[in-house]
């Protein structure tokens, strides 16, 4: 493959193209002779697009209309087909520019799951770049080298999937200090860490993509505790749409939110330490060891003073005097009777 596949020009036999119909039902076909699209509204034969560009519009055997687009990368991520829970375009757009991948970059990947972040990948380090993908399942890597050559049209020489464990396999396949970035989208990404930190050139980045927030707090320890990596950095991301027709502009009712948690980090040189992070008390970083590894402190609970314990109360007292005047009851009329009191010592 001598260069990236470009999408433009008119439409061809082999082509990936979006035909979005009445109601904007959307069908994704590919270009063949002879094919045709067939729906409860009619038939549009394949060859009425040929020699077309994008943006056209076509009209089947029931005179209903179609639009004919080729599908932009995330329209194909969104639709094609999983093995594993996809990582969304959204989450594929800020690895990318977090990790800052670049064309001609060496990128490690793990795990693979369907391709969709490695088809991201692929497009930033470009032919001049290679992309290696590591997925402990062999069914998942044949999902996601299927996806990839379908999107591709062909399987891109800069791209290699290899079936093992990062931990044991990365070692063993790829010169300490050779890799520019490490993007690691498994359950447990601790468990590697010391692993790519030896493969990581020194100012390379590790990016990690957990779905929770005990994950995310184990994974920041641990490269605090590598002593290899600068300060870890954590953030999600949040797409809001939003509705513009004239003056009716208001946010969507739905949003695409909470999807996973990134995490990145950049390698050290050897031997360096870095500054240390002055933190406050509440939030110390903790090992596994620690006993009371989940405390309230431990996690940035603050711990309520005795003075601010009793202004609480005196609130909550407060607010039910005004209950009791707003309803026309006393204090007396909420005591227990003489007969339910509790009995005490003479």
């Amino acid at each position: 493959m001598t260069e990236m596949p470009r999408p433009r020009g008119p439409f061809r036999y082999g082509d990936r193209v979006q035909l979005t119909g009445p109601k904007g039902r959307m069908h994704t076909v590919t270009l063949r002779e002879g094919g045709e699209l067939h729906t409860h509204h009619g038939v549009l034969k394949h060859e009425q697009l040929i020699g077309h560009p994008d943006g056209s519009v076509f009209e089947n055997s029931s005179g209903h209309e179609y639009l004919a687009l080729r599908p932009l990368l995330r329209d194909f991520v969104m639709s094609m087909p999983r093995g594993a829970a996809i990582v969304y375009p959204k989450d594929a757009a800020a690895i990318v520019a977090q990790a800052d991948i670049f064309p001609g970059a060496v990128v490690v990947e793990a795990g693979v799951g369907s391709g969709a972040l490695s088809l991201s990948l692929l497009r930033a380090v470009g032919t001049e770049g290679r992309l290696i993908s590591f997925e402990r399942r062999a069914e998942f890597a044949e999902v996601a080298r299927g996806n990839v050559e379908t999107f591709f049209g062909e399987m891109p020489d800069f791209w290699e999937v290899r079936e093992g464990d990062l931990a044991e396999a990365l070692p063993r396949t790829v010169e300490a200090g050779s890799i520019d970035r490490v993007v690691l989208d498994m359950l447990a990404p601790w468990e590697v860490m010391d692993a790519v930190a030896d493969a990581l050139t020194p100012g390379g980045v590790v990016i990690c993509y957990v779905a929770t927030a005990t994950q995310l707090s184990r994974v920041a320890e641990y490269i605090r505790g590598t002593g290899a990596f600068t300060e870890p950095e954590a953030n999600e991301t949040m797409v809001r749409g939003w509705h513009v027709e004239g003056l009716a502009v208001r946010p969507d009712h739905r949003m695409v939110a909470h999807t996973g948690f990134l995490i990145s980090a950049r390698r050290l040189a050897p031997g360096v330490v870095a500054p240390e992070v002055k933190r406050r008390a509440s939030k110390n970083s903790f090992s596994d060891e620690d006993v009371e590894i989940w405390t309230p402190g431990a996690v940035g609970d603050r711990d309520i003073t005795d003075k601010n314990l009793r202004k609480r109360i005196r609130e909550a007292q407060k607010g039910a005097q005004g209950a009791r005047i707003a309803s026309g009851r006393t204090a007396a009329d909420d005591a227990p009777a003489a007969s339910e009191a509790p009995a005490t010592d003479a």
